[in-house]
């Protein structure tokens, strides 16, 4: 349901409005959906990882594929974003889709996926300050302690009004962009270790060693770019801002970890990048920036590192929240949760509800005595993958069905073949992420099964929530076509 159908409910009820709004253009929101990628924490932490157990030199390649397969996705979400008014983004367009079960049964596997992105997050980031802090002679205090002082950070922004938000993230956004960039012109500028490689040029290198792992770690760098429907309601001109967002945020995306990752194959070498990034993946890119720029740059990563994954707290906690504030109009969770404040225009109720449900998580990861990187990142965010890749390869059919049956738009390449393309490559990509689950997991089989159990659950969960509440999550749209539609 849109937030516009529940302001008409609300008032025919004398209930006081409820909505979001906002001015925020393309540039706000691409930084937004940038932050939640975590450009730098990608670059530091995934680059190695992909090179090390992924296809080598030709890692690079992997951005460019991930890339031109999202791309195609999104021909038919923003061709679709046109006439779905629903803020809800992947579970809105799945209900306009195939119906208001598979719609809720998406929107809880998203709370859930993106739930477990930010406590995996919340562990890095609070043993990331742990480090920088005793590195440079300071006392070593629980890592929990520094995630809670983010949380408490992140909830209070999420309180105010989106705008101050995307002040925060656009600031920090330009520091870890441009420390980077930094570096990629110092190793292209100084040739690289033996010339700049060009291991990515030929097709062969792609498929050498394990191409299916690269392409994983890959498009895991590309989660929350659908926060640029996210916002919609806080857009100014959303048919006009979501479509260029969503363009703008996968090529900067896209186009900087392929220049950035081929960069840093550069700076050591074909084969002596694939050795350093297996022997010391994690100051690989500190070593880097040390060698080739100098000591300080080497501290600004340090630093920086640790403002990206800020800025990704946030943006996940603002896409959460606008869930969840979506959901509780929707009847799908209790009304509370779709109240606005009164003076900032935010979800207030839903940002706190987000808050509380990341509290218990890493509550729950401090009682059972997780490590903070090896296994409560490590673990959340392999989890959120699979989930995340399953709702975008729903997203790509839902498109398609849903124009087949309204006609609203005859434009065969933006309706059927590219949503089709990208539902081809979204398949595969969520077959390779599924089987490949216990490597993002630790290795443990056990643990990616009982993963794929709750993944399913909270899916099921939606449906079970749409058969018991018989009018939660019903789409309504303000298109009198599409509303002819759907009543039938």
């Amino acid at each position: 349901m849109t937030t516009d159908a529940v302001l008409d409910a609300g008032r025919r009820a004398g209930v006081p409005p409820n909505r979001l709004t906002g001015r925020l253009g393309p540039v706000a929101i691409v930084f937004m959906v940038v932050a939640a990628a975590a450009p730098l924490t990608v670059v530091a932490g995934t680059f190695p990882i992909g090179i090390a157990a992924g296809n080598g030199a030709a890692y690079p390649g992997s951005y460019v594929v991930c890339t031109a397969v999202l791309l195609l996705f999104a021909v038919g979400f923003t061709a679709m974003a046109r006439h779905i008014t629903g803020a809800g983004a992947f579970y809105t367009y799945i209900a306009h889709g195939f119906g208001r079960h598979a719609g809720l049964g998406a929107a809880f596997l998203a709370l859930l996926s993106y739930t477990a992105v930010q406590v995996g997050v919340y562990g890095y980031i609070g043993a990331s300050i742990n480090e920088l802090v005793t590195a440079h002679g300071g006392p070593a205090v629980p890592w929990y302690l520094y995630a809670l002082l983010m949380m408490a950070v992140t909830g209070f922004l999420g309180y105010r009004h989106i705008e101050l938000s995307g002040k925060v993230l656009g600031v920090l956004l330009v520091c870890e962009v441009g420390i980077v960039l930094v570096i990629n012109a110092a190793v292209i500028g100084h040739g690289g270790a033996q010339g700049l490689s060009t291991a990515v040029l030929h097709s062969g290198n792609f498929f050498s060693g394990a191409p299916g792992i690269a392409l994983i770690f890959a498009l895991a760098g590309y989660i929350g770019f659908e926060a640029t429907a996210v916002f919609r309601d806080e857009a100014r001109d959303p048919v006009r801002t979501i479509p260029r967002a969503t363009y703008a945020a996968l090529l900067l995306i896209g186009g900087f970890y392929a220049l950035s990752s081929w960069a840093l194959v550069s700076a050591w070498g074909d084969a002596g990048a694939v050795d350093e990034a297996t022997k010391n993946p994690a100051t690989m890119l500190t070593e880097t920036a040390t060698h080739y720029v100098g000591a300080v740059a080497g501290d600004l990563v340090q630093i920086f590192l640790i403002t990206s994954l800020f800025a990704a707290l946030l943006s996940f906690h603002n896409v959460l929240a606008r869930y969840i504030f979506s959901l509780g109009n929707s009847r799908a969770l209790p009304a509370r949760c779709g109240r606005s404040h009164p003076r900032h225009d935010s979800p207030h109720i839903a940002s706190f509800a987000q808050t509380l449900s990341a509290l218990v998580l890493v509550a729950a990861a401090v009682v059972a005595g997780l490590d903070p990187v090896t296994q409560v990142f490590t673990w959340f965010v392999g989890a959120a993958s699979v989930g995340i890749v399953v709702l975008m390869t729903l997203t790509s059919a839902a498109v398609v069905v849903f124009f087949r049956r309204t006609r609203l738009d005859t434009r065969r390449w933006h309706t059927v073949i590219a949503p089709s393309l990208g539902f081809a490559g979204l398949a595969v990509l969520s077959v390779m992420t599924a089987v490949n689950l216990p490597l993002l997991v630790g290795g443990s089989g056990t643990l990616a099964a009982i993963i794929g159990v709750l993944l399913v659950g909270a899916f099921a969960g939606g449906i079970a929530v749409a058969v018991m509440r018989p009018h939660a999550g019903a789409q309504h749209n303000e298109n009198p076509d599409i509303a002819k539609e759907i009543a039938r």
